[in-house]
């Protein structure tokens, strides 16, 4: 294996047992910060790209990763490492990974955020990799769907925060 096959595949197992450890850490009972919707200022002019700040990479991850319990930062790193492994992985790909293990780690201890990982790196899509990992046909769509919506909820929630 080349040195930096082996570095890449260590930075990617390292952000997943981190993740997993959030996840443990959150499901044994740790409480949840609870985040109350705020209203919009009247605001004439809306944000788009031409007078909206640049978002850094990590700053894109903030919503989804207040989800899973771990910071932007931490989810870019893991990102770029299972990116740096599957040139071919979204960003999409990569946030439906760690949301379906998320939801699913609890009940199906096989299903990890590395797991779903190389199962898409193999070639096989999200329902394959979660098939192949003992899920129904149904219960991995669902899953998909599940995750697809956790992810859009943090985004709109993310969003609904003033910025400072």
């Amino acid at each position: 294996m080349k040195p930096i096959t082996t570095a890449v595949i260590g930075i990617a197992v390292a952000a997943g047992l981190t993740l997993g450890a959030a996840s443990a850490v959150r499901a044994q009972g740790k409480p949840a910060t609870h985040v109350r919707p705020m209203s919009h200022p009247n605001n004439p002019k809306p944000s788009t790209p031409s007078n909206a700040a640049p978002k850094t990479g990590s700053e894109t991850f903030k919503g989804i990763a207040a989800k899973l319990g771990t910071t932007p930062d931490a989810l870019q790193t893991a990102y770029e490492a299972a990116k740096q492994a599957n040139p071919k992985l979204s960003r999409g790909q990569f946030v439906s990974a760690n949301m379906v293990a998320h939801n699913l780690s609890s009940k199906n201890p096989a299903i990890t955020t590395q797991a779903i990982l190389s199962g898409l790196q193999s070639g096989k899509s999200m329902g394959q990799t979660l098939q192949g990992l003992g899920l129904s046909a149904k219960d991995a769509e669902d899953a998909e769907r599940q995750a697809r919506r956790d992810a859009a909820e943090a985004q709109r929630t993310e969003m609904q925060k003033p910025t400072m």
